[in-house]
């Protein structure tokens, strides 16, 4: 590759992290008073000691926040695996949440701006949020997005309120982010018990889980039946746990909305064109001025940020032999993911709130044809055969949505259901006139208020959401998804009273529910695309490339021989990366 190729797409890479440092929706805890004079004050005992809770307005329900799954890594802390929280004496007030993980602000014109919640890097918590009478009731465990950079799980959007209320006892959890989540060294690797260091945040991750299954029953939840959950880079994160070993047995089903499954760096080897892990942190150490563990656990982490900014450095997770084995999709193709039911799925207008991911598309059908053969070489009629090029920008928006989101979800439940598991498929439509009016459609995570049942007057949403209309259509759709999903969690198996039956994904019939105005059971969702994802993913790997956030139509280029991928197969069960 030569110098300036090489320069395009570090200055490319930085564009796009530094926009999705902006992906955090809105982060401000707020905690109502309590009404329910029964259980105004709600206690339970754990492990670590006694907490008081608050009961949630309107009754039934209790909530405990900023519970301490690990201790602060901070300190000697900062950059190891997370410690257990330790206890304490007397009864520790859980009515406020606790600190959002360090990030950066998001901008004030984002879709995704919110206010920040105050932020430190003692911030490992959980919040949970049950009925008042729970007894032994599933659990799902929610992960939050935000690209790996943002986030909190005191999102007003995230409040498990609604949920409870269905019968099933929700937890939130806070996990560390960018580089204090994300970054390896050779020199935090040294001095680590197996030789590793970056995957700091999965770690806060199982750590959680761990604590879940530790002290879940005190809240009334199962802990034989825990679903871990998560959007964006939450659901990133479930596919990870997913395909990790360490996390094996501490959970029994998986919901991944609008996961991705890029490839990833190898902790000491580059591999599939990356450089090591250890190197692009080495990089980013070097970038500001530091060589050892001790510098960088004494390093100011805004000036850290700014040095992985100059050097184009991006939190992710780290093959590292130990939390994750290998690439997630070969995992997944061996079948050593977890055997667990999954629900997965994504959004049309994925792309239409997230530009940085969006090259500039051709202006008329006639460039973009030209540009595609350009590309594509001798596979540009198969490529066309999927997305011809009347609407450009409509046709590079869903390849890329395809590609990244769409392909991720359909290969995650194709292989769960090759693996004797229930696996579910959804595509998610519907959008409001307010979302219409800004061309957004149903763009990235807006199912969300949906599930979580934001959608009435007492709807919490960032001050740039497009808020869904008060309509009883709205009320019945999120009713539909609150169903869908928790009936899930309890059971495995998608079920809402008084809406169609979500069909299974199998080999032989590729059923998904599609979910527009109303949720429709449909089967053979686009196999021509996935067909051509999964040929796109498998060629580079032959190649010795990686997939990576260009996935689509912007992932060809010259690095790759002969356009870089084979025709897809015309059969629907396509090639396996």
């Amino acid at each position: 590759m030569n110098s300036t190729r090489a320069s395009r797409r570090l200055a490319r890479r930085t564009r796009i992290w530094s926009a999705i440092a902006g992906l955090c929706l809105a982060v401000a805890p707020a905690v109502g008073s309590p009404t329910d004079t029964r259980a105004a004050s709600p206690q339970v005992h754990i492990a670590q000691g006694s907490l008081r809770g608050v009961a949630e307005p309107g009754g039934g329900i209790v909530a405990y926040k900023g519970i301490p799954y690990a201790e602060p890594p901070t300190g000697n802390l900062r950059w190891r695996a997370p410690v257990p929280a330790s206890g304490w004496k007397g009864v520790r007030d859980a009515s406020v949440f606790g600190h959002a993980c360090p990030q950066p602000p998001s901008p004030s014109t984002s879709i995704y701006a919110g206010s920040m919640a105050s932020s430190s890097e003692d911030c490992l918590t959980l919040n949970v949020w049950a009925p008042a009478d729970a007894r032994k009731l599933p659990v799902m465990v929610w992960i939050h997005g935000g690209a790996l950079v943002g986030g909190s799980s005191s999102e007003p959007m995230y409040d498990g309120a609604a949920l409870a209320k269905r019968g099933i006892v929700v937890v939130s959890i806070n996990y560390r982010l960018g580089l204090l989540g994300f970054l390896a060294h050779p020199a935090l690797s040294a001095e680590s018990p197996q030789h590793v260091s970056g995957n700091y945040g999965l770690l806060d991750q199982i750590e959680a889980l761990r604590w879940v299954r530790s002290n879940i029953a005190a809240f009334g939840g199962d802990p034989g039946q825990v679903t871990i959950a998560g959007e964006s880079a939450g659901g990133l994160s479930v596919i990870a746990l997913l395909a990790s070993p360490m996390a094996r047995g501490l959970f029994d089903r998986a919901i991944t909305q609008s996961g991705y499954m890029p490839s990833y760096r190898a902790l000491h080897e580059a591999t599939l064109g990356l450089p090591s892990a250890e190197t692009a942190g080495a990089a980013l150490a070097e970038a500001a001025g530091i060589s050892t563990a001790a510098g960088l656990r004494a390093a100011d982490p805004v000036a850290l940020f700014k040095a992985g900014l100059a050097t184009g450095w991006q939190p992710e997770p780290v093959i590292d032999g130990v939390v994750l084995t290998r690439q997630l999709a070969e995992t997944f193709a061996r079948e050593e993911q977890a055997r667990v039911p999954v629900l997965a799925g994504f959004n049309e207008g994925e792309i239409r709130s997230l530009p940085f991911l969006m090259p500039k598309a051709p202006e008329s059908e006639a460039a973009y044809v030209a540009d595609v053969r350009r590309r594509f070489g001798a596979q540009a009629d198969a490529y066309l055969n999927v997305y011809p090029g009347a609407d450009p920008k409509a046709d590079v928006m869903a390849s890329i949505r395809d590609g990244l989101y769409g392909w991720a979800a359909q290969y995650v439940v194709r292989q769960q259901a090759a693996a004797g598991q229930n696996a579910y498929l959804y595509y998610f439509r519907h959008s409001t006139p307010a979302q219409r009016a800004r061309d957004l459609a149903a763009f990235h995570a807006s199912e969300l208020p949906y599930v979580f049942g934001q959608v009435g007057a007492s709807a919490v949403l960032g001050p740039n959401w497009p808020r869904p209309p008060l309509t009883p259509a709205e009320s019945q759709l999120s009713d539909a998804m609150m169903g869908y999903w928790t009936s899930f969690v309890r059971t495995g198996d998608p079920v809402a009273a008084g809406e169609p039956d979500w069909p299974r994904f199998t080999a032989d019939e590729w059923g998904y529910l599609d979910i527009g105005d109303h949720p429709s059971p449909r089967r053979d969702f686009q196999p021509a695309a996935f067909g051509w994802a999964d040929a796109l993913v498998a060629a580079r790997r032959r190649a010795g490339r990686g997939w990576r956030l260009d996935i689509g139509f912007s992932a060809f280029s010259a690095t790759m021989p002969d356009g870089g991928v084979d025709a897809p197969a015309a059969t629907r069960q396509p090639e396996t990366p």
